[in-house]
């Protein structure tokens, strides 16, 4: 029994000095503060590209009749301003580029249109002088500044327009081409990857019509000026 327990406590005394030599495991590692949030912003959006649409709106303006040679035939020299007024329905192809915030592009349009004066009288008429725009087309620069998916822009350029002019209702309308210039701005706004859609001002000016004769009750050529403004609203689909 005494060697017994003599051998125990050799046994215990060899397992504490193993033991001692052991290496110490190793303490676990400090808790980790968590990660900070980076919130995820959405790319800014792009303005360059190929676009193509539809727009439509009203125009409101005037239309002037003279004659310089009028008091040879006992009318006067100038007279008669009359209000046209009408809607316009038409296309739009443009394409843009973008520059950080800045947009620039060229656009281009073709409207029928069925602005009118209406027939009207006055001291120039003998009998109701009417004008007419069947149909009216501009190509005009554009610049804006976007605010991701906002462009406010201006724009100018040059148009184009026929001018009918007439004495109703038993005259022939003349009937010519003439340029002009068109001039004017809007806010477009991106509603989806590739549509945008807008509302913009367009003022145009047409170079002055002549009415030949006797189709605007006069034996002498009539100069006929025409100018309008338009509100127009648009949607157009962006090419990627």
């Amino acid at each position: 029994m005494k060697r017994f327990l003599i051998a125990a406590g050799l046994a215990f005394a060899a397992g504490q000095a193993l033991a001692a030599d052991l290496p110490q495991p190793v303490p676990p590692p400090p808790p980790q503060a968590p990660a900070a949030y980076v919130p995820v912003t959405a790319p800014a959006y792009n303005w360059g590209g190929i676009y193509f649409g539809i727009n439509g709106g009203y125009g409101f303006g005037q239309t002037e009749w003279s004659n310089v040679a009028g008091p040879a035939v006992g009318l006067s020299s100038s007279s008669g301003t009359f209000d046209v007024s009408g809607f316009l329905v038409g296309s739009t192809l443009g394409a843009n580029v973008q520059y950080d915030a800045f947009v620039f592009g060229i656009e281009g349009d073709l409207d029928a249109s069925w602005m009118s004066s209406g027939s009207t009288t006055n001291t120039y008429c003998l009998f109701a002088c009417e004008t007419r725009n069947t149909w009216l087309s501009t190509v005009r620069g554009r610049i804006g500044y976007a605010a991701d998916r906002v462009l406010v822009y201006g724009t100018a350029g040059g148009a184009f327009g026929n001018i009918q002019a007439g004495v109703t209702p038993f005259s022939n309308f003349s009937n010519s081409i003439e340029p002009g210039w068109a001039a004017g701005a809007g806010v477009e706004a991106a509603f989806a990857d590739n549509w945008t859609a807008r509302v913009e001002y367009l003022f145009v000016d047409l170079q002055n019509a002549t009415c030949s004769g006797f189709n605007c009750g006069v034996p002498t050529n009539t100069s006929v000026k025409f100018d309008s403004s338009m509100i127009r609203l648009g949607i157009d689909y962006k090419f990627r």
